[in-house]
């Protein structure tokens, strides 16, 4: 599966070179409203990130075009739980960040002037991947115990590259608006096909990607 995607991107990138009749550059950047689905993701929030990147239009037919984009992306999710005993409260936060360079290439097809339905395939090399947990506690005055329990949740930032996979594929599917001044609006929801996990027994607990980004960009 994963090969097939990243065969099939690669030919329509060529056939659209190939085809092309214009050819526009842009720029674009956005807000990521993303989650991690799969295996255990119950209690599993959204995590808020950010997009930003280049992209170039190549237009096949009047109404038809090939959209190759280049984007850095922070990704990831949250997971939240409190529990209360005896006056003590104790919330534990964990984030998972996940930032990828992704390349999306979307077929997009103008419906009327100015907008546009895309759909396409994206493959996805990962920067950094860190775990960061955090604690608030209540109702504990003493010091140390808190320093105990932090101890005990592993607070801080851990470095979780080593069991995360570092090429991602998804699908993508969205629409945008252009004006005629060259300002384009964006909404696109990718849908993750592989398992970002790479831990040993990681094949039994899969996991994967799932963005739904808005953006706003301005093609030259």
């Amino acid at each position: 599966m994963k090969k097939q995607v990243l065969l099939i991107a690669i030919a329509i990138f060529s056939f659209g070179i190939m085809q092309a009749q214009d050819i526009r550059f842009g720029a674009k950047a956005g807000v990521n409203f993303a989650s991690i689905g799969g295996d255990e993701t119950d209690g599993i929030e959204g995590k808020t990130g950010f997009h930003i990147g280049g992209l170039v239009e190549i237009m096949l037919t009047d109404q038809f075009a090939i959209q190759p984009e280049l984007l850095y992306s922070a990704q990831g999710a949250k997971f939240e739980e409190t529990d209360s005993e005896d006056g003590i409260s104790v919330t534990v936060t964990d984030k998972t960040k996940l930032d990828y360079i992704n390349l999306p290439i979307m077929a997009k097809y103008y419906v009327t002037e100015g907008l546009a339905l895309e759909a396409g395939p994206q493959i996805g090399f990962l920067v950094s991947a860190n775990a960061e947990t955090e604690l608030d506690i209540s109702g504990i005055d003493d010091p140390e115990f808190i320093e105990f329990i932090e101890d005990e949740f592993g607070v801080g930032d851990q470095d979780i590259s080593d069991g995360t996979s570092g090429i991602d594929f998804g699908l993508g599917l969205g629409a945008s608006y252009r004006l005629d001044m060259g300002v384009f609006f964006g909404a696109r929801y990718t849908l993750g096909l592989s398992n970002i996990n790479d831990f040993e027994g990681s094949d039994n607990f899969k996991q994967q990607n799932n963005v739904f980004q808005v953006s706003v960009g301005y093609l030259f």
